[in-house]
C-alpha cells in the first residue's frame, strides 16, 4: 500500500511543472469560433439539409439550431 501511495505522490509532483508551463491564451480554433460574423448563410444551411435529405420542416428545425449556437447568420425577412 505504501508503494501505491508512493507512485500517486511522484505523479503529482512529475505532473505539476507540466500544468504550470502550458500556456494561458486561447488555442486557434477557440478564436475563430467567437467571430463577429458567423460564417454559413441561413439559405446555404437549407440548401445543405436538404442535399442530405432532410425534410424541409426538419431542415428549417435544424438550421435554426444552428444559428442559436452561433455557426449560420440569422435569415433575412
Amino acid at each position: 500500500m505504501n508503494f501505491v501511495l508512493a507512485v500517486v505522490v511522484m505523479a503529482g509532483a512529475w505532473a505539476a511543472p507540466a500544468a504550470v508551463a502550458q500556456p494561458v491564451s486561447a488555442p486557434p480554433f477557440a478564436q475563430h469560433a467567437t467571430s463577429a460574423k458567423p460564417p454559413f448563410s441561413y439559405e446555404d444551411c437549407l440548401k445543405a439539409a436538404k442535399k442530405h435529405g432532410e425534410s424541409a420542416r426538419y431542415g428549417k428545425w435544424h438550421c435554426d439550431q444552428l444559428v442559436k449556437k452561433g455557426w449560420v447568420r440569422r435569415p433575412k425577412r
